[in-house]
């Protein structure tokens, strides 16, 4: 059995932080300040805990300002907006993140009303309806982390996406949506398909660039694939009992090992077997995550560098 090659999101992130250095240094030694990042933590979820902390780190080493700002799991959302046009006036914060999940007390549309709170020129998660419209219309310089680190990653790893078919597997206005636009831009022919789509595997083997977002643990089985297509995983799901880490992996694997030792392992949406059939694959871990935070990195020098009216 042929093993796919594996498309290295830690050796791209790591291409992007250091191209992004002397761009930090060359913003800070003329505007006298470091590019600003603001992240507001709401609560004490665990998950957005590790998150926050990694996007704090990853700041820290780049050169950028990394500020977080927290409000309890008892916060309302007028409280939340009060702190998002608080950083939205700062002159020392050029982007801004909230990370999500936010409380559920905070209300249905919490996400959605916090997104259109961020300034747009200061929305480093591409999130907001402005910065969203500008990316349908190819002219956005803001957009969504993990979508846009995907793009990086498939031409920095040599995939031609000029016209090849690709599927976009996931329809939400994080990954999906945006994923598909970004992946017509540079002339593939897309089709988005999701929970709904009649004949879901067949769709998706016809696709030379297969993207996987929908954030269910090992859905994409080999009868997805068109042999020699390039996967990407963009799924984060967690495993907690050794049962469904032994229907994934043989005796002997490497991520069973992982497992005793932690606990718990990260998985993506991608079947283990897909490795099999693809011709390049994104792992998890160590593919498409890094990239997000990279991106996000660069989205604040991109936002800094326009709010002080120069392009570097």
């Amino acid at each position: 059995m042929t093993t796919a090659r594996l498309l290295d999101g830690t050796a791209v992130a790591n291409q992007i932080r250091a191209e992004l250095r002397p761009a930090v240094e060359a913003f800070t030694a003329r505007t006298g300040r470091p590019p600003g990042l603001g992240i507001i933590l709401v609560g004490e979820n665990p998950a957005s805990e590790i998150y926050v902390r990694g996007k704090l780190k990853s700041a820290g080493e780049a050169g950028l300002r990394a500020d977080i700002e927290r409000l309890p799991a008892s916060a309302s959302l007028p409280q939340l907006l009060d702190l998002v046009d608080r950083l939205n006036r700062s002159e020392v914060h050029d982007g801004i993140l909230v990370q999500a999940p936010l409380p559920a007390s905070m209300g249905e549309d919490a996400e959605s009303r916090v997104f259109d709170a961020v300034s747009p020129e200061k929305d480093v998660d591409g999130f907001h309806p402005v910065n969203v419209g500008r990316l349908v219309q190819n002219r956005a310089t803001l957009v969504a982390c993990t979508p846009s680190g995907v793009i990086e990653l498939l031409e920095r790893s040599g995939i031609t996406i000029a016209g090849a078919r690709a599927v976009v597997i996931g329809r939400s206005n994080i990954v999906g949506k945006p994923m598909a636009l970004l992946l017509l831009h540079r002339h593939a022919t897309v089709t988005i398909c999701h929970s709904r789509t009649v004949e879901l595997a067949k769709r998706a083997a016809e696709a030379d660039i297969l993207v996987a977002a929908l954030g269910r643990p090992a859905f994409v089985t080999p009868d997805f694939v068109k042999p020699g297509a390039t996967v990407v995983d963009v799924g984060i799901n967690r495993l907690s009992t050794r049962a469904s880490v032994e229907r994934l992996f043989a005796a002997g694997s490497k991520r069973l090992d992982d497992f005793d030792r932690r606990g718990s392992i990260t998985i993506g949406d991608v079947h283990p077997s897909v490795a099999g059939v693809a011709g390049a694959l994104s792992p998890v871990p160590g593919g498409v995550g890094p990239l997000t935070i990279a991106m996000l990195l660069k989205n604040t020098m991109t936002a800094a560098m326009a709010r002080a009216g120069w392009a570097g």
